[in-house]
């Protein structure tokens, strides 16, 4: 099996203890998160070979202690690049029932923020993997990251690697002057899977789509719709798979998935989430989910429906990272989603 790469920024994440607001008790749990780690990680728990490709602070004892955490989830570190700036945080407030979650970014002056083209050796990093995936929030940071973004991109595809993006749209880093349509577009033409959900097609490629998405209720010929817009724009993608979140309230969302093929638009069996523990990584695990699927299942929609159990099973895990292995997420696809002990 040859690696999976991603290539992105990772954070120290802290967040309150159990679902307490910020500072109700003076304490924060550390941890770590970043969408393309995660999917490095997801991908290491269901046991396929993962490398993970960032730029970190030199001399740095939480850069080390990262590092260490990726060994245990079974992802090499080994290509990742050293330089000067900081490590971003982001603190986390986890939601429930009618009280959203609240994301608040520390991560100005990270040190993938500061670097740019020619700052990672790519023909070194991607040699013998067959898979590259990054997302829309590196591009966030800075005009340099993005370039980056778009070198790694392009060199993956140069050296025959399947190349994946999960547009991952995030309104609250796009600070630098360029709106995300003006620069995920670029990385759209370089991409061959792209993961994403109906704010993404629209805020990210500044698609726009003459149908209601943000009802509540779940239109299938909308999506479809919405799916064939992105495919007609991008010629390059073989694929798009977008998630269908229904936000019934913090604890409580059904989830599915659709994937478009070109040939197929197919539909994934609807979970129905309740008593979330925590939803922030479950995009990325979907993410990780479909890449192992497509990497090791015989047809679409099996990959589909493996990603969206996978990604179902995230929500009850607290922090960004999945700890399940694939054989968990086929448990789940087989009806094994009632909770009893196993004994």
């Amino acid at each position: 099996m040859k690696p999976v790469v991603t290539f992105g920024e990772i954070m120290l994440r802290l967040a309150p203890p159990g679902f307490e607001r910020f500072l109700q008790s003076p304490q924060f749990l550390a941890t770590f998160g970043g969408g393309e780690a995660n999917v490095a990680v997801a991908l290491g728990g269901f046991g396929y070979p993962a490398r993970y490709i960032s730029v970190l602070p030199d001399k740095n004892a939480i850069t080390d202690a990262f590092l260490g955490e990726l060994r245990r989830f079974n992802v090499d570190p080994s290509y990742v690049v050293r330089g000067p700036g900081r490590f971003g945080i982001y603190f986390v407030e986890p939601g429930a029932n009618q009280r959203g979650a609240k994301v608040l970014y520390d991560r100005d002056f990270s040190s993938i923020s500061q670097a740019g083209p020619g700052a990672i050796d790519w023909d070194k990093s991607l040699a013998g993997a067959g898979w590259f995936h990054t997302t829309g929030i590196t591009p966030a940071l800075s005009q340099s990251s993005a370039d980056l973004a778009v070198e790694g991109m392009a060199k993956a595809r140069q050296m025959g690697l399947t190349v994946s993006c999960d547009l991952n749209f995030r309104k609250n880093l796009w600070k630098y002057g360029k709106q995300s349509s003006e620069v995920m577009p670029r990385l759209a033409e370089l991409t061959d899977v792209l993961i994403a959900n109906e704010e993404d097609c629209q805020m990210a490629l500044g698609l726009k789509v003459d149908v209601d998405v943000h009802s509540g209720v779940l239109d299938h010929d909308a999506y479809r719709k919405l799916a064939e817009t992105v495919l007609a724009a991008y010629p390059n993608l073989k694929l798009i798979a977008i998630t269908l979140r229904e936000s019934k309230s913090a604890s409580h969302n059904g989830w599915s998935a659709c994937l478009h093929n070109r040939e197929h638009f197919l539909l994934s069996k609807h979970y129905e989430i309740t008593h979330i523990v925590d939803r922030v990584g479950g995009g990325d695990c979907f993410g990780g989910g479909l890449i192992w699927g497509l990497l090791t299942k015989t047809n679409h929609q099996d990959a589909l429906e493996f990603a969206v159990a996978a990604s179902c099973l995230k929500h009850s895990i607290p922090g960004d990272f999945n700890r399940f292995s694939a054989d968990e997420v086929e448990a789940l696809i087989a009806g094994g989603g009632s909770g009893r002990v196993q004994r």
